[in-house]
């Protein structure tokens, strides 16, 4: 595949992004990825300052590729993590859940590429004022933490590709090849890709949760917990809690007390099916089986170039 504007922004071979997922994205699959010739991030949202080193310290081992970092900013101790990163001279930061001027001057000027993930046009207008290198518009049918207004992918591509000049990633439903380059023809330059490689040989969640993904069906997701900071889960038990908590006329307040805390700990690193939140996309109905980081990305582009080429012959 020729260079475009992301594969030039990262120095990696292929436009895709494996998504910082908490509990998830560890050295193991954030290297595996590089390696392969996407960008490996790391899911800070789940580490512990020390932890984040030693994950760190561990892919600069396990590859010589360009990796970096996600860090949500509603993390108690974002000066720490801010602090490692440009203690261990990583040069990719993706930042999410906070207002992008927070940081981005700071690491900027160290030298580090800043992208951040929204899912609005009007976020991504913000971010690109606050001088981030590239966008990531994720769309209502991505796992894990969302956007409240539920604007999906194939129409938050198109509205925010109008509005900004920067390089834009597209997240949110994109699994295979074909979305992909459905992706790409609706303005994106890149892909991220985070529920495909929660379904993979080194991914750190618990096998447990890897096989519920394989097993999910078409709406079998649901964004709930708009109150708090609304998130996509598989349903299970505690999902059945949450919807009787509502029946039942909860406050927010009722809600995160039913939360409480290490609720998503619980399920996708611990394997509790039934009490721990399980957070994954729309498109683990199109997961059939769990494989290696390295396969996926070259199914990703097998498929990638064999519908450009059935697309040409159209």
């Amino acid at each position: 595949m020729s260079q475009n504007r992301i594969t030039q922004l990262f120095g990696i071979k292929y436009p895709i992004v494996q998504g910082g997922m908490i509990w998830t994205s560890g050295w193991h699959l954030a290297s595996a990825v590089s390696n392969a010739g996407g960008l490996g991030l790391l899911g800070a949202g789940s580490m512990y300052p020390e932890v984040l080193q030693e994950h760190i310290d561990k892919c600069k081992k396990a590859t010589d590729k360009p990796f970096g970092v996600n860090v949500p900013m509603l993390y108690p101790n974002i000066e720490e993590l801010m602090d490692i990163i440009v203690r261990s001279g990583i040069k990719i930061v993706f930042t999410s859940a906070g207002n992008p001027r927070t940081w981005t001057e700071f690491l900027k000027e160290n030298g580090i590429t800043v992208v951040h993930v929204v899912s609005s046009v009007k976020f991504a207008l913000k971010a690109q004022d606050a001088g981030v290198d590239a966008i990531v518009a994720e769309g209502f049918e991505a796992g894990g933490h969302n956007g409240r207004d539920e604007t999906t992918t194939m129409v938050l591509i198109p509205s925010v590709k109008e509005k900004i000049s920067i390089p834009l990633i597209a997240a949110g439903g994109i699994g295979t090849g074909n979305a992909m380059l459905a992706a790409m023809v609706l303005g994106a330059d890149g892909v991220q890709v985070g529920s495909r490689f929660a379904a993979s040989v080194e991914g750190s969640s618990h096998d447990l949760f890897k096989e519920q993904i394989v097993l999910a069906k078409e709406g079998d997701t649901h964004l709930t917990l708009k109150e708090l900071a609304p998130v996509r889960l598989l349903k299970n038990k505690f999902y059945q809690d949450l919807q009787n908590a509502y029946a039942n006329g909860a406050s927010v307040e009722d809600l995160k007390s039913l939360l409480g805390r290490a609720r998503a700990k619980r399920g996708m690193f611990e394997g509790d099916l039934d009490e721990g939140e399980l957070e994954i996309g729309q498109v683990s109905g199109l997961i059939h089986e769990i494989k290696s980081a390295e396969d996926i990305v070259n199914d990703l582009m097998e498929e990638f170039h064999r519908t450009k080429n059935t697309l040409n012959r159209l």
